[in-house]
């Protein structure tokens, strides 16, 4: 007689609830190219068991001058090719913005900015090298009333010899968003004990699939996953079900 063992299931996300970090909106950044991609990545992560979804494409100088207008205009594109295709899905739109001098001037010209519910913006820095000014425009934000989220903080893998920064930023008040793919060897060994040194210290406040295409949803069903998620819920104050 065969015996054939059951294959693991993939995470159930849905304690979670909210995925608030997601490349969701068609030809507007290094996520969706297209509409039709738009559909079934969301459908992907309704499966996966997000109730609710809140997409932030990139805003970052030249290479993707997003503004809140054509950031809503591509929001009302997919929620409407949601209605068509009987789907329902809730979905709304925020921005992950890079601080660079673009974003310096954008702040302090005081321009809106789009946010998670909270007044919450969603911010990124350089991966590959440390980024002159990134205390002080958090600062500035701050004085106009954001909190700041620091997007997927395992990445700066340059923070790996200077872990004093992250200190420094949970200090200012800024919260944490976990990338859950660093959760698995996706992103490399570093990213991933940078992840494990975060999760110790309880830093995280979010959790964000920072999903971009097909591969990206196919890696999140990765049943490892389950397990670091439980314990991110179990040492960390992780607040995406209040969002």
């Amino acid at each position: 007689m065969l015996f054939f063992s059951k294959k693991p299931s993939p995470p159930d996300y849905s304690v979670l609830h909210t995925d608030m970090h997601a490349h969701l909106l068609p030809g507007i950044d290094d996520g969706s190219p297209d509409l039709d991609t738009s559909i079934e990545l969301i459908r992907s992560l309704q499966e996966l068991g997000f109730s609710k979804l809140i997409t932030t494409p990139h805003v970052m100088g030249d290479m993707y001058p997003n503004s809140p207008s054509i950031i809503r205009e591509r929001l009302t594109a997919v929620q409407q090719a949601l209605i068509r295709q009987e789907i329902s899905q809730e979905l709304d739109a925020a921005a992950e913005y890079f601080l660079d001098e673009v974003m310096e001037r954008r702040i302090r010209d005081n321009e809106p900015l789009l946010t998670l519910p909270g007044k919450r913006v969603l911010c990124e820095f350089s991966m590959l090298t440390p980024t002159m000014g990134v205390k002080e425009m958090i600062f500035e934000m701050q004085m106009q009333g954001y909190q700041v989220i620091i997007a997927h903080p395992e990445r700066y893998v340059y923070l790996g010899s200077n872990k004093g920064f992250y200190e420094e930023l949970k200090d200012m008040g800024c919260l944490f968003q976990l990338n859950l793919l660093a959760l698995t060897p996706h992103y490399g060994k570093t990213v991933s004990a940078l992840a494990a040194y975060l999760i110790k210290k309880g830093y995280y406040d979010l959790v964000g699939t920072d999903l971009h295409n097909h591969r990206h949803a196919e890696l999140l069903r990765d049943p490892k996953i389950g397990e670091g998620l439980k314990r991110v819920m179990d040492q960390c104050n992780i607040r995406n079900s209040a969002l």
